[in-house]
């Protein structure tokens, strides 16, 4: 590799180094330690050295430098990891720069020439593999190195790398970590203890941040049962964020990868880089902080005061500009954000260049004053480029119109701070929909009515309109502690359905896709799926006791929208509690509302929750275990086991407490669901257990503490609704016992926000991540448990052994996957089949692995073999081998009988194995993953294995001479290597002539009038001549060529009708002691295994 050029001082570096060639302007040198000798002390030392040091001039074994005669100043400007390689570099110096050196008459021209020369080259290099790097020189180094110490694959890339120490037990070792796309890799060496570590990012079980007195602060990571730890590292934050963003896009492409496909920006694993590792989780905190689409991404952040009429003063914050969105922030815990589309934008002006400020005019007379903006010109331009307003005539006619109004509306805010009535904005109302919210159907609102509930409820409206007036209304509305305040005490009826809109975020995606939801509803109309089924199974299972929905008004309704979405999002189809939720939105908000809504819930605030594997909700219940540790330690305390707790709360979650709660009451949590996302729930939940606490501690069993629950939701009531009784929901016969204590639902939330309102949403969404990993490894650990339980009732390896199995076949089938950006094997994986079909192997990785294990370590022809062996155990010839069948081959290679073995080995001879074609087309091809499951064919196909006999010898047909020809030179390659090759050789070529001779007679015997001088020459050529044409033939080419001579043979009957029955050639072969014995050696499986591990990468590096 080149360096740059470098001076360096070699007073003291002649004990560290050997010349090994020199010339007048150059040194090669090799590393003492290195190479011949090894190098005693000093190579312990020197390679110690070479570890902790940062720089690879220092590491690499061998280096070249450049001086001139009349200097002592020498530069290095190559190094190498291997003699080969600066071999290379120094036979290029020689031929294409020593020549030109003659030509210079000064020393400094001839060193100005070859450093130009070197960084030339650098740059050359740099252009394709490193121009998206930080700094290239100091990353081709570290990469030299990562290369160098783990051999593995070059496509892997390399993402960073950090000085930190590794605790292997209680020694730290110092030396580096190296993050690439698949692997954590840890590197040191001192005074000759070498420590090297390489975990794959889909084998780790937990990321976290620890600390404790030892370690101070250091990440932990469980891989495989063991406990690692990273600490003294520099920038750890840094380095957990890059860690973190690592592990979440391995278990998102290998085994989520529903929510994969929604990430174009990591979809190429050869291009990822630390810079677009960081950009990427910025990204995704300003998203879920703004609740934006998921196809915004974060652009630019200027700190900046923003001007707050309703407050009298000037807030700092940051401005965060998307492709569509200008957001700010405060910083001065004020808790204002503010979302202003950019289609919203009319004007952009610069009045103030003193205090670098400048103002964003909105559609609804509003203005926001920003200053102290250190780039605000680039800023101002930004946002003009991306509202379009420079390019757009119309805004050119009347630009100075809309700087008057602009100026106008600032002065009037700075001279009349009080007059804040300007701020009230427009409700958006250019979009009409077909049908009105359900609620407004089936209850409307009596404006006579003047009971007491009525008379709150118009309270709460008058509230909220005098909040509107003061920070805004529609989608550029101010968010404050003020605003969560009047959700807390519960939103008014008449305004639910816009602020769910407005607070999830769905009123931006609706406004920017228009007629979208109407050319669903067209194109959904009569499609007929499983989840169109399973959602005309449920219409009438969604708030039954509701009115709208005993109707075919809200059922038909509640039909569309479902539909709807399951075509927009066929990954996720339609999931139980999907109906419940969407019940609810299409009682408070129009239809179209209604579907943008369950778009947010769906893919933006429940990320992965409405699936067939609801891992979300599985996640959020795993954080929700946590924060009772942390919260409810007395709780804790008498109920070791959490997991009771995860089983209660899933429809607490699936459902946002709809299914809990009556409907009068869950609508409150959906309001605070919609403001805070799952924090709410989670706040609400531990407000619950709170509230029953006694009564749960002193119960005696799981089912009483189910009883204690449900009695409690039957008790909750919201005293305020103006709903009529016929709306309401009515506790189940538990009327009596409940109306000893009443709990009212604002109470309750009001309760939650007071004792639990200190969690952060940034702690939440940390948690998820870090249990989103052992979630998924929990769900494949079962998968894993599951399919080894099955297996092994069927082969006679031990659990242990299986699950080392288990391990490498899993690990096959992603090797396959983390170097190519759309993998075909990635579509093999499904989480939605059986167990069984979850990982399966195509015939490239299942060869790579078969020639790893199978117990012929020097056999000849593996490649052909392997093909034969993935043909047979293919039983449906889908072109894939599950987990089941690639044991069941093992188990006969390695435990079965000589019977069995050779049994193995005939059927390898025989259809379908050996008649397909070599290239490997499967002639069958199924379809796989979702779509509607045919039970009848699941049914039939587990009914053929119940009845299915064992197979016995008789059953097999006869082996023809074709066959039978390439069987013999299969026994001679597995035979090759061996210490009994020679006795094997002439055994098979016994029982050969042997057959053969005994074929001869038996068709002597039943064809007495045929010529014997015409068969006779044919058959002792064939016998005699078979071994020295195996010894001579290529596996690889014997297919063809045997097929060849028997097509040349022309049509003799003798020929076509030449064959031998597996009786025949098994007591043939039993006559042999030399091939009976090898059959029979016992093969050590757990030796295999422990090699396979190691070479399993390395196999793939080599190819």
């Amino acid at each position: 590799m080149w360096l740059k050029p470098e001076e360096i001082l070699l007073k003291n570096a002649f004990k560290l180094w050997v010349t090994e060639k020199d010339n007048e302007y150059f040194v090669l040198q090799r590393r003492r330690g290195y190479g011949e000798g090894g190098g005693g002390l000093t190579g312990l030392l020197v390679g110690t050295l070479d570890t902790v040091l940062d720089s690879t001039s220092k590491v690499a074994p061998f280096r070249i430098l450049h001086h001139t005669p009349d200097s002592q100043v020498y530069w290095s400007i190559a190094c190498g990891a291997t003699k080969e390689e600066i071999v290379q570099h120094w036979e290029w110096l020689q031929q294409n720069i020593m020549r030109t050196l003659s030509v210079f008459d000064s020393s400094e021209d001839i060193t100005s020439f070859v450093q130009g020369k070197i960084r030339g080259l650098i740059a050359e290099e740099g252009k394709v593999s490193l121009v998206l790097e930080d700094d290239p020189e100091k990353f081709r180094e570290a990469l030299l190195r990562f290369e160098k110490w783990f051999e593995l694959p070059q496509k892997e890339k390399l993402v960073t790398y950090y000085s930190c120490s590794y605790w292997k037990g209680r020694v730290p070792c110092q030396g580096w970590l190296y993050l690439s796309t698949n692997f954590l890799c840890f590197y040191s060496y001192l005074l000759g203890a070498e420590v090297k570590l390489v975990i794959s990012w889909d084998e780790i079980w937990r990321l976290e941040k620890t600390s404790n007195v030892i370690l101070a602060e250091s990440i932990h990571v469980l891989a495989n049962g063991e406990d690692h730890y990273f600490s003294m590292l520099l920038h750890l934050n840094e380095t957990f964020v890059i860690m973190e963003q690592l592990a979440d896009y391995s278990i998102k492409r290998l085994f989520d990868k529903e929510s994969f496909q929604r990430e174009p920006a990591l979809s190429d694993p050869l291009q990822i880089t630390k810079r677009g590792l960081e950009t990427h989780a910025r990204s995704e905190q300003f998203r879920a902080f703004f609740r934006l689409p998921k196809e915004e991404n974060l652009l630019e952040v200027h700190e900046s005061f923003l001007w707050v009429p309703f407050s009298h003063f000037n807030t700092l914050g940051k401005i965060c500009v998307s492709e569509n969105y200008l957001c700010f922030a405060s910083q001065d815990g004020s808790q204002c954000h503010v979302i202003i589309p950019m289609r919203e934008v009319v004007n952009v002006e610069k009045p103030d260049s003193s205090n670098r400020a400048l103002t964003v005019c909105v559609r609804g007379k509003r203005a926001l004053r920003f200053s102290e903006v250190r780039d605000y010109e680039r800023l101002a331009n930004t946002i003009r480029s991306r509202c379009g307003i420079t390019a757009s005539p119309q805004h050119s006619v009347s630009t100075e119109a809309i700087r008057g109004e602009c100026q106008s509306l600032i002065n009037h805010f700075e001279d009349n701070p009080e007059d804040v009535t300007l701020m009230v904005g427009q409700k958006d109302s250019s979009k009409a929909v077909s049908t009105e919210a359900l609620m407004t159907v089936f209850h409307p609102q009596d404006v006579e009515n003047l009971d007491p509930k009525m008379l709150k409820e118009k309270m709460k409206e008058q509230s909220w309109n005098i909040h509107f007036s003061e920070y805004g209304r529609g989608t550029s509305m101010f968010f404050t502690k003020k605003t969560r305040d009047l959700i807390v005490r519960g939103v008014p009826e008449a305004l639910r359905g816009e602020l769910w809109m407005l607070f999830s975020g769905a009123v931006n995606d609706m406004a920017t896709h228009p007629g979208y939801y109407t050319e669903l509803v067209e194109q959904s109309l009569g499609t007929s799926t499983l989840a169109t089924d399973e959602i005309e199974r449920d219409l009438h299972r969604s708030l039954p006791e509701h009115p709208a929905f005993q109707s075919d008004t809200g059922i038909s309704a509640l039909r569309r929208v479902l539909t709807a979405y399951a075509y927009r999002n066929p990954k996720i189809g339609y999931c139980q509690a999907m109906n419940i939720l969407t019940s609810v939105l299409l009682l408070y908000a129009k239809e179209e509302e209604a579907f943008w809504l369950l778009v947010a819930v769906c893919e933006r605030m429940l990320p992965d929750y409405f699936n067939r594997r609801i891992i979300g909700a599985l996640v959020d219940q795993a954080v929700f275990e946590e924060l009772i540790r942390e919260q409810l330690p007395q709780l804790v305390e008498h109920m070791t086991d959490l997991s009771f707790f995860s089983s209660v709360s899933l429809s607490w979650f699936l459902t946002l407490f709809i299914s809990v709660l009556p409907i009068e009451s869950a609508v409150n949590v959906v309001d605070c669901f919609f403001y805070d996302g799952i924090k709410a729930i989670l706040q609400l939940g531990l407000a619950v257990l709170d509230y029953n606490m006694e009564a749960l501690i002193s119960c005696h069993d799981d089912a009483e503490a189910v009883t204690i629950l449900n009695k409690f939701f039957d008790s909750v009531t919201n005293k305020d609704s103006p709903l009529p009784p016929t709306v309401q929901q009515a506790s189940v016969g538990n009327n009596d016992k409940a109306s000893h204590f009443k709990v009212d639902i604002s109470e309750l939330i009001r309760e939650a926000y007071e004792k639990y309102g200190s969690i952060r949403s940034e702690e939440v969404e940390s948690s998820r991540k870090r249990n989103k990993l052992y979630v998924i490894q929990t769900l494949e650990d079962t998968t894993k448990q599951n399919v080894i339980r099955v297996v092994s009732q069927e082969v006679k390896f031990s659990a242990s052994q299986l699950d080392e199995l288990y391990f490498l076949f899993k690990r096959q089938h992603f090797l396959s996957c983390y170097w190519t950006m759309k993998s075909p094997i990635l579509l093999h994986h499904d989480p939605s089949l059986a167990y069984l079909e979850q990982y399966q192997l195509g015939f490239q990785q299942f060869g790579v692995l078969f020639s790893l294990l199978d117990p012929w370590a020097l056999c000849d022809g593996k490649s052909t073999l392997s093909l034969w062996v993935f043909r047979l155990i293919d039983e449906n010839q889908d072109g894939l081998v599950n987990f089941k069948e690639f044991c069941y081959a093992l188990d006969t290679l390695y435990c079965g009988s000589f019977t069995n073995k050779l049994k193995f080995l005939f059927k390898l001879h025989l259809p379908p194995a050996f008649d397909l074609p070599e290239d490997g087309v499967i002639r069958k091809s199924p379809e796989r993953g979702r779509g509607k499951v045919d039970l009848q064919a699941y049914l039939k196909q587990w009914q053929d294995e119940i009845l299915k006999k064992e197979e016995t010898i008789k059953d097999l047909p006869r082996i023809n001479q074709t066959q039978f020809i390439q069987f013999s030179k299969t026994l001679y390659n597995i035979f090759h290597g061996d210490p009994d090759e020679e006795s094997l050789y002439r055994a098979v070529a016994h029982v050969t002539s042997l057959l053969l001779r005994m074929e001869e007679v038996g068709r002597r015997l039943q064809e007495p009038s045929s010529p014997r001088e015409s068969a006779k020459p044919s058959t002792h050529t064939t016998a005699e001549g078979l071994p020295a044409e195996e010894a001579s033939t290529t596996p690889e080419s014997s297919d063809t060529s045997s097929t060849h001579s028997a097509q040349d043979a022309g049509p003799s009957p003798s020929e076509v009708e030449w064959s031998f029955s597996f009786e025949q050639v098994l007591a043939s072969l039993l006559n042999e002691p030399a091939i009976v014995s090898f059959l029979e050696r016992h093969v050590d499986l757990q030796t295999r295994l422990d090699q396979a591990k190691i070479a399993q990468l390395k196999v793939k590096a080599n190819k």
